[in-house]
């Protein structure tokens, strides 16, 4: 290659990058101004769905179609029960799936969709209160729902200001908005997250227990009147951790850690030290029937290798390594 042609493979990559960044920056930019439009209707919409006891139903026609989709199955995999409804096959048959309890949320940019406009009129008749995304405020649909969110967008990231791009970025983000705010007014927890994930790596991570990874057999235990001695072989034998007990019940643990801080401070005499000295009476503990992934959080934030787990008593019924949380999948 040449001299010339490297220039011009050079520039070419340069206008390429300049161009992706142009669309992400133009993206960026259109989201924060949805933060900013976002008032009361959104709250009002949020506190729509959460009162209904029947499904969301989410209608788009084109590129927000595809985004209404998305949409629908983030509320449904947070519980929000949701389904998505094409306003064409809508008048074919199936508006059948339409309950009077619902709540519909229409996506258009202009607001102007004829089929849409149509299955808002539809969806009027059959008592379902309505929400429109939509990025004219002014429109036919903003005007007839029962909600209208702002979904403004300057311009599409496309050079010629036409292929959906920046604003079916927006609606999603609305729709985004909508199920999490939801999801945290309903007291959704990572427990109901994980009972409707049960597959792949994302049901493992939410639903492994502590239970299901941790060592019951040779629970490396000793009393607070044991020594250092003592200590330091279970420590050296039982991968870098000594429970301390009374009646069963944690009183403290001891780690290497506490090894090395206790040879620092003392030249004589270590193995004679009592471990009541040295241990830490408030360790980080788990819990059984807490998720993996919660004590993997906890482990990693404190720079801690192990951990007792006690039950409801405080009894230690085991003891939980990181590595082996790590090779069952959760992080």
């Amino acid at each position: 290659m040449t001299t010339t042609q490297t220039d011009s493979a050079t520039t070419r990559q340069a206008t390429m990058l300049e161009r992706g960044r142009r669309v992400i920056q133009l993206e960026g930019e259109a989201l924060a101004e949805c933060a900013r439009r976002l008032d009361d209707r959104f709250a009002r919409a949020v506190e729509l769905i959460a009162s209904s006891t029947g499904r969301v139903i989410v209608a788009g026609v084109g590129k927000s179609g595809l985004i209404g989709r998305k949409i629908a199955a983030t509320f449904t995999s947070t519980g929000t029960p949701a389904t998505f409804l094409h306003p064409v096959d809508s008048v074919h048959g199936d508006l059948g799936i339409v309950g009077d309890d619902d709540v519909a949320i229409l996506i258009s940019k202009s607001g102007e969709t004829d089929e849409l406009v149509g299955l808002l009129q539809h969806l009027k008749r059959f008592g379902v209160r309505t929400i429109a995304i939509t990025g004219v405020i002014e429109s036919t649909l903003a005007r007839h729902a029962e909600i209208a969110l702002d979904a403004w967008v300057r311009e599409e990231a496309c050079p010629h200001d036409l292929a959906p791009t920046t604003s079916t970025t927006a609606a999603l983000a609305i729709g985004d908005a909508l199920a999490v705010a939801l999801l945290e007014e309903k007291g959704f927890r990572r427990e109901d997250f994980a009972r409707i994930h049960p597959g792949g790596a994302l049901g493992r991570q939410l639903l492994t227990r502590v239970d299901d990874v941790m060592i019951t057999d040779g629970i490396p235990t000793l009393s607070s009147d044991a020594t250092m001695r003592e200590a330091i072989v279970l420590i050296a034998e039982r991968r870098g951790i000594a429970i301390v007990v009374e009646d069963e019940k944690l009183v403290g643990v001891l780690t290497a850690g506490d090894l090395t801080r206790l040879m620092e401070r003392v030249e004589e005499g270590v193995f004679r030290v009592p471990v009541r000295d040295v241990m830490t009476t408030s360790p980080r503990v788990a819990t059984l029937g807490e998720l993996g992934s919660s004590v993997v959080y906890r482990m990693e934030r404190h720079g801690i290798m192990s951990m007792p787990v006690l039950d409801e008593h405080r009894h230690v019924r085991g003891v939980i390594h990181l590595h082996d949380l790590m090779r069952a999948g959760i992080s």
